[in-house]
């Protein structure tokens, strides 16, 4: 075994360790399972994009949402429509398009973003905080990015490296989702 791989490998799951448990975000995450919670209970939805991987974990949480824990939620990652709304409004501005054509009064919305920086994702944010919509804001890297400053709850990873900001917030995002469901091990089907 590579003694420099085996430290790589060690520090790296260091920054996990530190970015998960040593970080208390309980109150954050129960606020967010309340605010999910109390917005399905008005019959209204959730809202969750991001671009590249924040975008995938946009996907991916989605599904479980509405899937496993019954929470009506969508994002926006059909190319059709993203690749439309860029071309007809700019990139900066398809998200807060999007959502000007698909959130609802009172629907809550999380727009995550690494660096907190993305000016699609500033728009957006500013859209829904103009709206009244309920934001949620999952960032990383600068404690003093844009987006954190935006939302009625803001998760702040403590990290520069995109894959750990990533990862965490998937796993938080996630952790919701199975707080709401009640159990973390569950049948595929329900």
């Amino acid at each position: 075994m590579n003694p420099r791989e085996q430290q790589f490998l060690k520090d790296y799951f260091d920054q996990y360790r530190r970015s998960i448990f040593c970080t208390d975000v309980t109150k954050e995450l129960i606020d967010l399972k309340n605010l999910i919670v109390g917005v399905h209970a008005m019959g209204r939805k959730t809202i969750i994009a991001g671009n590249g991987g924040s975008a995938a974990i946009a996907s991916h949480c989605a599904v479980d949402f509405t899937k496993n824990a019954g929470i009506r939620c969508i994002n926006f990652n059909e190319a059709d429509l993203i690749t439309c709304f860029a071309n007809d409004y700019g990139y900066e501005h398809w998200l807060a398009k999007a959502l000007e054509f698909y959130a609802d009064e009172k629907d809550a919305v999380i727009l995550i973003s690494s660096s907190g920086q993305s000016p699609n994702v500033l728009y957006a944010g500013k859209y829904a905080r103009d709206r009244k919509l309920q934001l949620i804001t999952f960032t990383g890297f600068s404690e003093s990015n844009p987006l954190k400053s935006m939302g009625d709850i803001n998760l702040w990873v403590n990290s520069g490296a995109y894959n750990i900001v990533e990862t965490t917030h998937q796993i938080w995002l996630l952790a919701v989702c199975d707080l709401i469901i009640g159990a973390a091990e569950y049948p595929a089907k329900r």
